[in-house]
Order: C-alpha cells, then sequence, then structure tokens
C-alpha cells in the first residue's frame, strides 16, 4: 500500500473549521492537565504506573461500549479503581511497580474479553488505543476544563506535601507528610489527566503527552514550577504543531503529536550529553 504526504493547498481553511478549533481549544486544557502532572510523574518516578493507568482503563472504555455508556466515564472510572488501588497497595516505588504490573495485567486481559463480546465495543478499539483529537465534541471541552479547575484548586491546597514527597520520601515521611494519602491522591489525579488526554492520543500513544515533554522539561529547567511551565508549554507545542502540520501534511495528528514530543525530548537529550 502506497502512503503519500501531500501538501493540502487549502490548509488553512482546514485549521478554521469547527472541529479544528474544538481540537485547539482541547489541546490547550489537556496541555495544562499533562503538564503539570507529568512534572510530578517524572519526579516520583512513576512513569510506567502513567503508561499503565492508560490500559487499566481499557476495559472500562470497552465496557461502556457494551452497555451504551460514554467511553469516556467507563474508562474514568476503571482508571480511578486502578489507581485506587495501585497507589494504596504500593507504598515505596518497587511496591508499586509490583501493583501497577498485576493491575495491568488483569485489566488488558479483561479489556480484550469485552472487545470480542461485541462487534460495536471491537471497531471502538481503534480510537480507544490511538484517539481522535479531531472528533473532540464541546461537551468534552467543558469537562476538560472543568477537570483543569478542580486540578488547580486541589494542587493549590497540597503542592506542597505532594512535592516534598516527591522529591524525597522518606524524608518527608520522617517530616510527617502523610505518604500514603500523597500516593493515592496523586494516582486519582493522574487517572482523571489520563481520562483528558486519551481522546487526543489514544492508550498507546499517552507516554509521548504526559511524560516525555516533562522529561525534556525537567533536562533543561532547574525549579520545579519552571518545569511544570515548561512542561505544559511543551505538551501546547507538541499538540499545536501536530495539528497545524497534519492539516499541512494531511497525516493522523496523533502520529504527528508524539514525534514532534519525541524529537524535541531527543534533542534535549543530546544537548545534555554534549554539555556533559
Amino acid at each position: 500500500m502506497n502512503v503519500q504526504f501531500a501538501f493540502d493547498p487549502e490548509w488553512m481553511s482546514v485549521l478554521t473549521a469547527p472541529f479544528m478549533v474544538n481540537a485547539v481549544e482541547a489541546g490547550l486544557l489537556i496541555s495544562v492537565a499533562a503538564g503539570i502532572m507529568g512534572y510530578f510523574t517524572i519526579t516520583r518516578r512513576s512513569t510506567f504506573a502513567a503508561h499503565a493507568l492508560a490500559h487499566i482503563g481499557l476495559p472500562g472504555a470497552t465496557g461502556a461500549v457494551l452497555l451504551g455508556l460514554p467511553v469516556s466515564m467507563g474508562l474514568g472510572a476503571f482508571a480511578l479503581a486502578g489507581a485506587l488501588i495501585i497507589g494504596a497497595l504500593g507504598k515505596k516505588v518497587s511496591e508499586r511497580e509490583i501493583a501497577t504490573g498485576t493491575v495491568l495485567a488483569f485489566a488488558t486481559g479483561l479489556g480484550l474479553f469485552f472487545a470480542r463480546l461485541s462487534s460495536s465495543a471491537s471497531q471502538q478499539m481503534q480510537s480507544i488505543l490511538f484517539g481522535s483529537i479531531l472528533t473532540i465534541t464541546d461537551a468534552q471541552i467543558v469537562g476538560f476544563a472543568v477537570f483543569d479547575v478542580v486540578l488547580l484548586l486541589v494542587l493549590a491546597v497540597v503542592y506542597r506535601p505532594l512535592l516534598f514527597s516527591s522529591l524525597d520520601e522518606q524524608v518527608a515521611r520522617a517530616k510527617g507528610v502523610p505518604i500514603t494519602l500523597m500516593n493515592v491522591l496523586f494516582m486519582a489525579i493522574m487517572a482523571g489527566v489520563i481520562t483528558v488526554a486519551v481522546p487526543a492520543v489514544g492508550t498507546l500513544l499517552i507516554f509521548a503527552l504526559v511524560v516525555t515533554p516533562a522529561a525534556t522539561a525537567s533536562m533543561i529547567t532547574r525549579s520545579p514550577f519552571a518545569a511544570i511551565v515548561v512542561s505544559c508549554l511543551l505538551c501546547l507545542v507538541s499538540i499545536w504543531g501536530g495539528l497545524v502540520i497534519s492539516s499541512m501534511f494531511p497525516t493522523p495528528p496523533s502520529f504527528v503529536i508524539v514525534t514532534l514530543s519525541t524529537v524535541m525530548w531527543a534533542i534535549a537529550r543530546a544537548a545534555k550529553t554534549k554539555r556533559g
């Protein structure tokens, strides 16, 4: 099969189409959530958990299709349940890895089982796995905005203990920071971020949107706040850049978004290595 990436001279009209405007707005809101929590994910060494939560939500998404419910509802419910289990069982990094792997394996099998029970669930699998930011609805945008507001309000309250426990868990525990509560809270918020971001890039590519910009920001900044801000900006550049390029050269936006995110990470990594 031949794939041609031909320049579309009408790309500007595509960018102004209503579905693209929704995608641009969604990209901004997703970048805020993914950029903020991506930094904490890197600092807490929970990248595997972040990647796994998207897959843990898979049976919820396919199960929702079976029941005729919104996919995001099922995805969010299962991601949150998995997050609470992992957060409660995994007090240490090694324990979290084991708990995450166990829940992930069960959830993946259950998701495939649900998909086999319904042809409509099977048809939804590609959208769930790879995302479809161009089909974001007005209702979803409102949901993203509400989530961002809640996220910022929660972080305004727990930012210091969450950051402290992320940077040095042992010292934070000695100072009386409720580590288990911070673990559960972090995982619960991450489940929300996954639910918000999956419609854009899907469960398979979520790592590049939540983790990669934050990893890049951590290499080029010194303070936590600067890293969070840069992480959000890099995530936004990846999404908006992906939308523009996919309009100019018709390609799946998810692929371009992930490619831009990865390229920026590779450049930052190379520059850091060169500096020694």
